[in-house]
């Protein structure tokens, strides 16, 4: 018969099914939760199936594990004072270092405890943010409150002109910068110094005081509240945190064999990993370059996946990952992988 010509299947070639590579076999499937009794993190992290972002997961857990494991950390016993006297910041290792990138997000969704349990174990050598992290950082540990309604200010012109957050911040970078400090230690040192703390012991800026480790501030002119303030200072802002970026290009010496993580920030942290890496490098020969970069976030944005994930990991031995959930459910998460993996050695 006439009509639209069809093909003829019966000239199809098919294989038989053992000669195929399959992407997916019955050993990695994911396990049902155990019977009603005593079931542990354990249990269900090795229930998760071996496949995709959950098989990332775990490669993502037992790099930072190993990170840590190779490194001698001299942990300090756990003094959770308000006032305790700051120690020498670490120097850099040598290898191995676990660097905690962030947005704010990260502190609004309530995990701060989560990454600073990871900083006293030894396991995170630096953390490196935004400015909008710090701020929330500094409210919280003040008052015990962060995160305004930002439209309801923006009406009346109201949003983000809080004093104290403004006057306490701003004069705490001035004094900070005066004394040689950087934008961040400056910050923990004002804290540090204060009686009257609502919640010290939720502050990551506080803690990587009395930890001895860098918490680095990279500031945009403009972008946070603290900029609208009369106090501001552009040039004591400027330059304490470019004195944040030239230590975290050094902190990068020790990055060969550990890990970078960037957990929500989609635009700021990737372009400030991707420079000082460039300059790191420029210094030392090409160096790092095999080292494990992740990014964590809700959703995929193209820098952190080409600043971070991809680029600085596709030449020397690196590996990438991203990750893609919420901060508030991820991070946890991960938290917990890497203290499971620990435990393992």
């Amino acid at each position: 018969m006439g009509g639209t010509p069809e093909l003829d299947f019966s000239r199809l070639r098919t294989v038989p099914v053992g000669d195929r590579d399959n992407k997916v076999d019955a050993g990695q499937l994911a396990e049902p939760p155990p019977a009603a009794g005593e079931p542990s993190f354990r249990t269900f992290y090795d229930s998760l199936p071996d496949i995709l972002a959950a098989s990332d997961l775990r490669a993502l857990a037992r790099a930072i594990a190993e990170a840590a494991l190779e490194r001698v950390v001299s942990l300090e016993s756990s003094n959770d004072s308000v006032n305790a006297t700051a120690t020498a910041l670490r120097p850099a290792p040598e290898s191995g270092a676990v660097l905690c990138m962030m947005g704010g997000h990260v502190v609004k969704t309530g995990l701060s405890p989560v990454l600073i349990d990871l900083a006293r174990r030894g396991v995170i050598t630096a953390f490196a943010s935004n400015g909008s992290t710090a701020i929330h950082d500094y409210e919280l540990a003040r008052w015990g409150g962060t995160s305004e309604d930002v439209e309801a200010g923006l009406a009346d012109g109201s949003f983000g002109m809080a004093e104290e957050t403004g006057r306490g911040i701003n004069e705490a970078i001035q004094d900070g910068n005066e004394d040689g400090l950087g934008l961040g230690e400056a910050l923990g040192r004002a804290l540090a110094e204060r009686d009257d703390l609502a919640a010290p012991e939720h502050s990551l800026l506080l803690a990587a005081r009395r930890l001895g480790i860098p918490f680095t501030v990279h500031a945009a002119i403009g972008a946070e509240i603290t900029h609208q303030h009369p106090a501001t200072d552009g040039a004591a802002i400027g330059e304490s945190s470019f004195r944040d970026f030239r230590r975290l290009a050094a902190h990068l010496e020790g990055l060969e064999g550990g890990v970078a993580v960037n957990i929500g920030s989609a635009v700021m942290m990737p372009e400030v990993f991707l420079k000082a890496l460039t300059v790191c490098r420029n210094v030392n020969g090409g160096a790092p370059r095999a080292f494990v970069a992740a990014d964590l976030d809700m959703i995929r944005h193209y820098r952190p996946r080409v600043n971070v994930v991809e680029r600085p990991t596709r030449t020397g031995g690196g590996r990438g990952y991203q990750i893609i959930g919420h901060h508030e459910v991820m991070v946890p998460l991960l938290a917990w992988a890497v203290v499971e993996e620990l435990g393992r050695g």
